[in-house]
């Protein structure tokens, strides 16, 4: 992905480190990870924290920076909720540099929040880690809210007593 965006698509780029970044410091992500979808859907009460976005993870550009791109209407995913999807994303990636696309989402007109997106967004760039091998296999049972093509499914659990 460039820096450019179409009609519908929105740029936004954001610093992952407080300081300058040194040669040392970027580390970029090494093959693309498509398809990641992050659903967050807390029903605590009838109603509680909702989000939803599927994504698609690729090395960064020539920059060399993080950069997010949605692609999806904003009557699909409000541009309020972009700056929490980023501060989840940089949460999540922990200093790796990506490009991301949105490509689709959704929101619920009463619990949609900035929290549900900042929990999606962490989750999804924890997935795109282990997506490209950049975190154990095993980090994966971890993602509730998370899926992507590959995700290693979790081992089943027997019951005590039972052999």
């Amino acid at each position: 992905m460039n820096g450019r965006s179409g009609r519908a698509g929105r740029v936004i780029s954001w610093p992952i480190l407080r300081r300058e970044p040194t040669v040392t410091d970027v580390i970029a992500l090494p093959v693309s990870v498509s398809d990641v979808c992050a659903r967050v859907l807390m029903n605590i009460g009838a109603c509680g924290p909702y989000a939803h976005f599927v994504a698609r993870f690729e090395p960064p550009g020539a920059g060399g920076g993080p950069e997010l791109l949605s692609a999806v209407p904003e009557d699909r995913l409000p541009p309020e909720f972009l700056p929490s999807v980023r501060a989840g994303l940089s949460e999540g990636l922990d200093g790796v540099a990506a490009a991301v696309l949105l490509t689709d989402g959704s929101f619920h007109a009463v619990d949609s929040s900035e929290y549900g997106y900042v929990i999606a967004g962490r989750e999804a760039g924890r997935a795109a880690l282990i997506g490209a091998g950049l975190l154990p296999a095993e980090e994966a049972d971890a993602l509730r809210w998370t899926t992507w093509p590959g995700k290693p499914r979790p081992k089943k659990r027997r019951a005590a007593g039972r052999r």
